[in-house]
């Protein structure tokens, strides 16, 4: 029997999360420690199941099939390919630089509090949720998938409602009931889409007879799967519904500002750089992968839909006065391009895309967690309250200029090259798509570097003229972020090599071949013209 590596990096956190929870409650460093320790462990987990995978060879490697529950077909079926593999790379490094970020945001604000927050808890939930989602990427049962999609939601839902930002403008009763009113809507709107789904994957199980992605798609290859248009199509809403949620995608996205604005900035990443990705990864597993054609009819009104994301989200951005929030809404336009790539249906615009969920986490973790360095010290998330940060923390300030340069796609760093394939694949297909989409470009370079400018340049306010600069443990967190951005930046092709064969098969599944390009033609008639 082959070394069940899938269920191992899996397992690992969950099983950290369990001991981290468990630790005595005076022993608050040991528990922070352990989890590091743990997160540390499914990296090097994750690194293995990186080398191990073969980009030229079968699409789903490294699988483990188990029965689950035989009366209704349901298995224990994992793999990977490309794009599961670079999505679990992303999980596995991000959380220990979560844990490292959030070190002292669940301690007691007084060591006598009387309402302590559990440090073991805050830390045993972010294990949870790195468990879920690793297992999520590697599910090809659909059923496992589903309850997997449908789990990580009640660990984020604490960490949201339990564990919130402690720079608020108003009283802690206000809040709390702000940080309860986030968690409860994050719940509800991801319930809704995962009960419309659950409806979806019971269709599909009466159609198909099982839940095994690869069956499924082997049937469909060969004619057997007998699947009406209509019955097709009514499928694939009620599963892109749920990953449209989750990703979030304009119009239901308004619960990621709030979310993100009242969780600690470990947690906002935790929501839009980890958990939001399983939506969009979701999208090309098993939107194109199980209703092809269905995709390819509602390709307009998500390109419209993606379009309005694009826009809409670095509109508000630009309009924002919370930090927190202005991240949030940059990140809906972020995924709008993701979303945008997938449904191209090009082999740019699908690589783009997955690159682009890697490089936004990237990008994303960098500013995010920096901005919670400097909320933490000014004690405000509202913009208007700082002023002249780079002359007295020139650290900070310029990891912060990094992290926003990413945000905005600056040549010479990660999310450039995604955005770039993105816009390409798009303009290949759909020109008029493509243009209109490079309207979010013009507001990222918009919303960014105002940011920066209101609060690093200027005078020094008064009220940051003590701030301290990063500290040891705070550069480490960042610094590793910032040289892979600049990294995969410069030298993507790592990335592309595990990519790309992924996304030819995805490309095969929705029998889509890259358009040519008109020059080309043209060209090539001419010569035969001649």
């Amino acid at each position: 029997m082959n070394f069940p590596l899938l269920t191992v990096t899996a397992a690992v956190p969950a099983v950290g999360a369990v001991l981290t929870a468990a630790v005595p409650a005076a022993r608050r460093t040991a528990a922070k420690w352990l989890a590091l320790l743990f997160s540390l462990a499914t990296l090097a987990l994750a690194v293995l199941v990186a080398v191990r995978f073969e980009p030229g060879g079968d699409r789903y490697q490294l699988t483990e099939s188990h029965a689950w529950i035989r009366d209704f077909g349901v298995r224990y079926e994992l793999g990977v390919d490309g794009i599961g593999v670079a999505l679990i790379a992303l999980t596995a490094l991000l959380i220990p630089f979560v844990i490292g970020a959030g070190w002292n945001d669940a301690d007691p604000l007084e060591t006598n509090s009387s309402r302590w927050r559990p440090t073991q808890g805050f830390f045993a939930l972010i294990l949870m949720v790195e468990a879920m989602v690793i297992i999520s990427f590697e599910a090809t049962d659909v059923f496992l998938f589903y309850v997997f999609f449908e789990a990580m939601l009640i660990p984020m839902y604490f960490l949201i409602g339990g564990f919130g930002d402690r720079a608020h403008s108003g009283t802690d009763e206000n809040a709390a009931a702000q940080r309860s009113y986030a968690a409860v809507k994050f719940l509800l709107y991801n319930l809704v889409g995962g009960l419309i789904m659950l409806a979806a994957v019971i269709g599909l199980y009466v159609v198909a007879g099982n839940f095994s992605l690869q069956e499924i798609t082997a049937a469909r290859a060969a004619g057997t799967l007998d699947m009406s248009t209509n019955t097709e199509r009514l499928l694939f809403l009620g599963f892109f519904f749920a990953f449209a949620v989750k990703a979030p995608l304009w119009p239901l996205h308004t619960w990621l500002p709030n979310a993100m604005g009242e969780a600690t900035a470990p947690v906002a990443v935790l929501i839009t750089a980890v958990v939001d990705k399983v939506g969009t990864f979701a999208m090309l597993r098993f939107c194109l992968g199980l209703f092809p054609d269905a995709s390819k009819w509602a390709t307009p009104v998500i390109l419209v839909l993606a379009l309005i994301s694009i826009v809409y989200g670095a509109l508000l951005a630009v309009g924002q006065r919370d930090i927190k929030r202005l991240v949030a809404y940059a990140s809906i336009s972020h995924f709008g391009f993701i979303i945008l790539g997938i449904f191209a249906m090009t082999s740019q615009g699908q690589s783009g895309a997955t690159l682009y969920m890697v490089n936004h986490g990237i990008s994303t973790a960098a500013l995010m967690l920096v901005a919670g360095f400097l909320i933490s010290r000014r004690g405000s998330r509202l913009i208007a309250d700082y002023g002249g940060v780079q002359k007295v923390a020139p650290v900070l300030a310029g990891t912060f200029l990094i992290g926003g340069l990413a945000t905005l796609s600056l040549p010479g760093l990660a999310p450039f090259v995604s955005e770039f394939l993105v816009l390409v694949g798009t303009f290949a297909r759909y020109p008029v798509v493509g243009i209109i989409a490079t309207v979010g470009i013009v507001l990222a370079a918009l919303y960014t570097l105002v940011l920066y400018q209101r609060t690093m340049t200027g005078p020094v306010r008064e009220e940051v003229s003590g701030m301290r600069d990063l500290r040891l443990r705070e550069v480490l967190v960042v610094a590793p972020l910032i040289a892979l951005l600049i990294g995969l930046g410069v030298y993507p092709q790592p990335l592309t090599t595990i990519v790309n064969p992924a996304v030819e098969h995805t490309m095969s599944d929705v029998k889509q071949t890259d358009p040519k390009p008109e020059v080309a033609v043209e060209a090539k008639n001419g010569e035969a013209a001649k």
